[in-house]
């Protein structure tokens, strides 16, 4: 689930570039900006869920 926010906040940034005239590292840079934190934010809790979830998955299998 993590992998996947991450994906769709580079693959959003990507879209908004594309009607950009000129691409450049920078123009990257600003769109990934504009997008925000929240998909940042929800890949970080979703990657903090599965490893809680493994971790006790693993714990009670003993």
């Amino acid at each position: 689930m993590a992998a996947l926010f991450i994906c769709t906040k580079f693959m959003s940034a990507a879209i908004y570039s594309s009607s950009e005239a000129s691409w450049s590292s920078g123009t990257f840079k600003d769109q990934l900006h504009e997008i925000g934190t929240t998909l940042n934010i929800l890949s970080i809790i979703s990657l903090i869920i599965g490893i809680v979830y493994l971790y006790f998955a693993e714990r009670n299998k003993q």
